[in-house]
């Protein structure tokens, strides 16, 4: 059943205020799902964000034969000797990061088959990168018009060098776990260096990993066989994009708000944006303070230019244009990740924003300007975000269909920003089509 947000505006008040905590991290969580194909004993994920892609992996798992199970955020997964390496079509055309799980399955067991993966509509996500690297490590890649059917040669994956053209976290993560089972040496140039990804690497280091140039550029893998688990478990790390979100959604409606339980060296991009705008912000060890009482308003417009990190991240693109909205001046947001990203702009224009479209990657936020709460569509989990801290500033109610792209993120957000003041709840579409 379908679900949507109902938000009651604040119509600019600073009003929210206590502490929210940030979960683990859904970027993270995604590799770490597909850790465990390389491991020889079960492998437990801890601090595990209970997201729907979670959920929709279980439903994975389970058509996989992987054994999956739970205690309360941790999170056990067994994998037999033998499974069946077809990903269902039904569950990987609605997970994006389901393509993760194609490298060390493909290098464990010899072969997979795939649909085209899916997610968020955020614009075009070939997949040639990783049919190239699968060729170059000696597999043989046959495509219909469906599906995808993927072999190793005999005696399983050879190293091989592979050159990404643009940096992929994605395919950085499948191709590490992928060169850890194949005979010989790997070496993956152009690299991504995303935190979740280093802190994923030091940890398969530590159970036995032969891995040089964690966190750089190059990485550098000698293949051997499945791993063993030394440590207990793998803690998945803070989201920093939930995080940034979090400190962007204070700045503008916070009277006193703290944003606990985040790593504030993961979020150096967000902090130099908001404090260049004027946002003042008390950085702890392990949380953010903002509060109104020591801010000025408006703030001040600032340029945005997404990139791979320790840039901009392209995750907090949206609701960085909403805090422009409020802010003084003209603003430029150059979205360098993905064409399609910008789409959702339209929507905040009805709700009174003005921002003018320079082409698929660009835009001009002209602020500040008063929004109006309107029913919108979430078009992705990151833009839906933004609608929801839109429609917490705005004056008015606002409704956001499609809560589950929001779900894919962001657990139980409703109820967590019910607890710093937000007015939001959830309500299926049949009993909001019954009350209208």
């Amino acid at each position: 059943m379908t679900s949507s947000f109902i938000v009651s505006g604040l119509g600019g008040r600073k009003l929210l205020s206590g502490t929210i905590r940030v979960n683990g991290s859904k970027n993270a969580l995604a590799p770490a799902l597909a850790a465990p194909f390389i491991f020889r004993e079960p492998l437990s994920l801890a601090h595990t964000p209970l997201l729907e892609d979670l959920r929709r992996t279980e439903e994975l798992f389970a058509a996989l034969g992987v054994e999956t199970t739970a205690q309360e955020r941790t999170y056990t997964f067994t994998v037999p000797k033998i499974i069946n390496p077809v990903l269902p079509e039904d569950i990987a055309k609605r997970m994006r990061a389901s393509i993760l799980f194609t490298g060390p399955i493909l290098a464990r067991f010899g072969s997979v088959s795939f649909p085209h993966p899916g997610g968020c509509v955020i614009g075009e996500r070939p997949i040639d990168i990783f049919l190239d690297g699968y060729r170059a490590m000696g597999a043989s890649v046959k495509v219909n018009k469906r599906h995808y059917y993927i072999s190793a040669p005999k005696g399983g994956l050879r190293g091989a060098m592979i050159y990404f053209r643009v940096q992929s976290v994605t395919a950085t993560e499948t191709f590490a776990l992928a060169a850890l089972l194949a005979r010989g040496t790997t070496i993956l140039k152009n690299a991504a260096v995303e935190p979740e990804i280093t802190a994923l690497l030091r940890f398969l280091e530590a159970s036995g990993a032969r891995i040089e140039g964690i966190g750089t550029h190059t990485l550098v893998i000698r293949g051997g066989g499945l791993l063993a688990c030394k440590a207990p478990r793998y803690e998945i790390m803070p989201d920093r994009i939930e995080a940034g979100c979090f400190l962007i959604l204070a700045a503008l409606a916070g009277r006193d708000v703290t944003i606990a339980g985040c790593e504030p060296s993961h979020l150096d991009s967000i902090i130099a944006f908001l404090s260049d705008a004027g946002v003042p912000l008390s950085i702890g060890k392990r949380n953010i303070v903002i509060s109104a009482k020591k801010s000025r308003v408006p703030y001040r417009s600032v340029n945005i230019k997404t990139h791979e990190y320790p840039g901009f991240p392209t995750d907090l693109q949206a609701p960085a244009v909403v805090f422009l909205t409020q802010a003084a001046g003209d603003a430029a947001v150059f979205e360098t990740i993905f064409e399609g990203r910008l789409n959702y702009v339209h929507e905040l224009n009805r709700m009174g924003a003005s921002i003018r479209m320079m082409d698929p990657h660009r835009v001009l936020v002209k602020g500040p300007t008063k929004l109006v709460g309107k029913t919108l569509e979430s078009p992705d989990l990151r833009a839906g975000l933004a609608y929801i801290i839109a429609g917490i500033i705005a004056n008015g109610r606002s409704v956001i269909h499609n809560a589950y792209h929001v779900d894919r993120g962001y657990e139980q957000v409703e109820e967590r920003l019910r607890g710093i003041g937000a007015n939001i709840v959830r309500m299926d579409d049949v009993g909001m089509a019954e009350t209208r």
